[in-house]
């Protein structure tokens, strides 16, 4: 399958033109006459050269090397953004510690004691909002008008740049959806808006509205299930944003939108889409060759390199104690133990019923103790080793620092394990409650993925085993690490407050209660200071 080409040269043509700023979305156009020139569009396929730098911005940093950000003032490292995301949603959480608190912006994340300052809070905020400046902006580049005053006439291109211009709407709407997600607000600015706007602020309840209208009237027009090209979305990555919203519509609206979960799990599972039967072969070099795979972001050792999420995990992965980078296909010392476990998450699998799972890749015992009493100890708290830098076929990645190993966005696991929870929930299952109500349906998809990680082999669990608390922690041995954690977790009420606390949570070593502002990021400091519409988060 032909794939899209996501490096440093496709990105030129849009980041050259923009400029890291103090305005309303820390990044924004310099000049719509300077925009790509139009010696750029004259080049042959200049327009998918475009769609190209909107996709790169979600795996790249800038157009120079892996430590070259378009972001002034913020290290490319804290403003990657399948590497932000992960932060956020993962370092914040019960699931991993990172061992170098000297690292700007970790210490306070992952000990949920941050504020306005924090820099990886600026990076996702900064990178999020210039994603959609550049959907904006290639949106702006594609009118009618404006391929009309070029001299683009062919009906074939004209189709294709049409297409162009809905996946770059579903991207802004996804870049939309994570600021509702992680901050709750964002100023809302689209291709109408004059350039250089200081844009309105969009609540939740706004945000949400706008993603469904948009994501909703661009779906008949984006390319079916598993069609497009790889490296592109689809109708099923649309869906998939929507069926996350509906299931966190109580959190995001206080609505109930369980039902709508359900349909869009169901048309993407209809999609054509399969678990892969090894379940660590889609965090593999090769993982976008997996037919479980909904969505992934690019990473490449050689032509897409950056410290993103995959490169992040893979190479804290290898163990102090281990020397384990070989087996992971990164260089032997890879980071040195930057990435350990948190004793709650290891403790999901503790029990017979995981002594074959594949999803268990734990290492520890012996020297290497279950508790982390002092986060700077590296040989403190077991480390895991689900994700590689080797292929399928065992055949390591070209370079031995940046991988090939994409990052798994979206998989059909994750829909499964929605479906189930959106039903149960849909049919009265409430937080904190025994109800156990999983339908035939659920099961047969939790089933499924119990049944994938074991070969087969007594793993099933019947309807009177399935609670809610059975849910989240099924999403955990299922979909660890791959930026999900921190938003299960609020959704089933165990984020904030103390009622389930875990190592480190709060700034104490057997974790504290937090307060419930902390459910969403505050607002970068910089981004309110250049935007007077701007309003801080309650508790910051």
């Amino acid at each position: 399958m032909k794939k899209l080409k996501i490096n440093a040269f496709y990105l030129v043509g849009l980041f050259l033109v923009l400029n890291s700023c103090t305005g309303d979305l820390d990044v924004v156009p310099k000049d719509d006459d300077v925009f790509l020139s139009e010696a750029f569009f004259a080049q042959p396929d200049a327009y998918r050269q475009g769609l190209a730098g909107v996709y790169g911005n979600l795996s790249l940093t800038g157009y120079g090397d892996a430590g070259s950000s378009f972001l002034e003032g913020i290290d490319a490292g804290t403003s990657q953004f399948s590497r932000c995301l992960w932060y956020l949603q993962n370092l914040t959480t019960d699931e991993v510690i990172w061992s170098y608190e000297n690292d700007p912006g970790t210490k306070e994340l992952q000990r949920n004691i941050w504020n306005a300052s924090n820099p990886i809070i600026l990076g996702m905020f900064s990178r999020t909002m210039g994603e959609v400046a550049f959907a904006n902006e290639f949106l702006r580049q594609t009118t009618p008008e404006k391929l009309s005053g070029r001299g683009v006439t062919d009906a074939t291109l004209l189709a294709d740049i049409e297409d162009f211009r809905n996946e770059a709407r579903t991207l802004r709407a996804f870049a939309y959806y994570n600021l509702m997600d992680l901050y709750g607000k964002a100023p809302f600015i689209t291709e109408a808006a004059p350039l250089n706007t200081a844009g309105p602020q969009y609540d939740r309840p706004q945000l949400f509205a706008f993603i469904e209208s948009e994501l909703n009237a661009v779906l008949p027009n984006l390319k079916p299930a598993r069609t497009n090209e790889n490296g592109r979305l689809d109708q099923a990555f649309a869906r998939m944003v929507l069926a996350k919203m509906y299931l966190n519509a109580e959190v995001y609206i206080g609505t109930n939108r369980y039902a709508d979960c359900m349909d869009q799990c169901s048309q993407i599972i209809a999609g054509g889409y399969a678990l892969r039967p090894n379940y660590l072969d889609n965090f593999k070099a090769d993982n976008n060759t997996s037919e479980e795979m909904i969505f992934s972001l690019q990473s490449d050792g050689q032509v897409t390199q950056s410290y993103g999420a995959t490169t992040v995990m893979i190479n804290g992965e290898v163990g102090s104690l281990e020397a384990n980078g070989a087996s992971l296909g990164v260089g032997s010392g890879g980071w040195g133990g930057a990435l350990r476990l948190r004793k709650q998450f290891v403790q999901k699998f503790d029990g017979s019923a995981y002594d074959f799972d594949a999803r268990k890749t734990l290492s520890g015992g012996g020297d290497r103790t279950l508790e982390i009493s002092d986060i700077a100890n590296k040989d403190q708290g077991y480390i895991l080793a689900k994700f590689s830098n080797i292929s399928s076929g065992g055949i390591p990645g070209q370079n031995s620092t940046f991988v090939n190993t994409d990052f798994p966005l979206f998989r059909l696991g994750d829909v499964y394990l929605m479906y189930a929870e959106a039903q149960m929930r849909r049919d009265g299952a409430t937080n904190g409650s025994n109800t156990a109500n999983a339908n035939s349906q659920s099961l047969t998809y939790i089933n499924s993925l119990r049944e994938r990680a074991n070969d087969g082999n007594f793993a099933n669990v019947t309807a009177s085993d399935v609670t809610l608390d059975f849910i989240i922690d099924e999403r955990s041995r299922e979909l660890h690490w791959e930026g999900h954690r921190r938003q299960d977790l609020i959704r089933f009420g165990k984020y904030t407050g103390g009622t389930y606390n875990w190592a480190w949570k709060g700034n104490g070593a057997n974790g504290i209660a937090i307060s419930n502002n902390l459910k969403l990021f505050p607002l970068p400091a910089q981004s309110l200071a250049a935007n007077p519409n701007l309003t801080q988060n309650t508790g910051y």
